[in-house]
């Protein structure tokens, strides 16, 4: 799109005297366009409009300052210099109340940052704003413009710790957000697991579990999943891969579960990829040492205390540790206790391999080698 095509869609929407259309409380995305293009309607040369349109991409993807500069036939530095003297100028504007579309825009994002905790990642604004589960990428840019335009908010950019960030400026200043996130964090390393959002602010000194979950969603050092937060690193609050998700199903679920039950758990999940097949599933559990099958597609996890192995496996190992024969009724019942199979399946096991050796009536213990 050409920096002509930019200015005869910010003057096919611009009224006269730069007011704007005002809407509901609910911004749609119409809506979130109309108040861009009446702020980007203030700036009078078109080539400045184009600098801010293109550097926070509100018509297509953001550019860099040499990718505008080329485009413009101006230097780098050049164009550095107009969006700092441009955006200085809309926000002076703005914060005397010079721009009616900023001010109905600010009192919609004031309150829905408000009603988050103060604090708020733009994506889930934009969100919260049109009703989209997925925002476009163009509609979260345009939610980004119109709160760094707002006087009462704070834009936080986007880098390697923290998502880009909406806060209201009173209650989380930038430097508030960064330092409590820190503690955040701190106290999440020192549970050394997924804790649920509570304990989180009791443990950081948060009278408002929100503003703690507000806070956390900012950082890209942490995760959350079934309403416990951790470490982004920790599979438990956001698996990478199926047999991550598997482990997290069996751990949520405290018990085991058969391949169909955790594949239908997957799908219904608040994972971000779910689109998975039960034979993909039945694969990694097979794979994967986590997991134990205990009985006809059956599957638990290993740190439960089962051990992987044949019906024989198991016998074998609690004739071993017992050190002394064992009555069949015995062993029966501690294989049940590792494996859901029949009765009958243990004792043909005991009848008819060669490892076992009946010592006395329905007694066994291991042939010696």
């Amino acid at each position: 799109m050409t920096h002509k095509c930019i200015g005869d869609i910010v003057r096919s929407v611009y009224c006269s005297g730069g007011e704007t259309v005002k809407e509901g409380i609910k911004m749609r995305e119409e809506t979130i366009e109309k108040h861009m293009n009446a702020i980007l309607g203030v700036i009078d040369k078109e080539r400045e409009r184009e600098i801010i349109a293109r550097r926070y991409g509100l018509f297509e993807r953001k550019e860099t300052l040499e990718q505008i500069g080329e485009l413009l036939g101006i230097t780098r530095e050049r164009v550095r210099q107009l969006e700092k003297s441009v955006v200085a100028k809309l926000k002076e504007m703005a914060q005397k109340g010079e721009i009616s579309a900023v001010n109905t825009a600010q009192d919609t994002l004031l309150e829905k940052v408000s009603e988050s905790g103060y604090v708020m990642r733009t994506l889930d604004l934009a969100s919260a704003l049109t009703g989209e589960k997925k925002p476009s990428r163009l509609t979260v840019s345009r939610v980004a413009f119109l709160a760094d335009m707002s006087p009462d908010l704070i834009l936080m950019g986007d880098n390697d710790n923290f998502h880009q960030t909406v806060t209201v400026k009173k209650n989380s200043p930038a430097k508030y957000v960064e330092e409590n996130v820190e503690k955040i964090i701190a106290s999440i390393k020192e549970f050394g697991k997924p804790r649920p959002v509570e304990k989180i602010a009791e443990a950081v000194g948060h009278s408002d579990h929100k503003h703690t979950a507000a806070l956390s969603s900012t950082s890209k050092h942490l995760a959350t999943l079934n309403g416990h937060w951790g470490l982004v690193k920790w599979p438990t609050v956001n698996p990478k891969n199926i047999r991550d998700k598997i482990y997290v199903i069996l751990k949520e679920q405290g018990k085991h579960m058969h391949f169909n039950e955790i594949a239908d758990a997957i799908k219904g999940s608040e994972f971000k990829r779910k689109d998975v097949t039960t034979q993909a599933i039945h694969n990694e559990l097979i794979k994967d040492k986590r997991f134990v099958l205990i009985g006809r597609g059956l599957y638990a996890l290993k740190e439960w205390g089962y051990s992987r192995g044949t019906v024989s496996d198991i016998i074998t190992d609690i004739l071993r540790k017992a050190e002394k024969p064992l009555h069949r009724d015995e062993i029966v019942k501690e294989v049940l206790k590792n494996r859901f199979v029949k009765e009958t399946t243990i004792l043909l096991n005991l009848q008819s391999k060669p490892k076992f050796k009946r010592v006395a009536k329905a007694t066994y213990t291991l042939e010696e080698a």
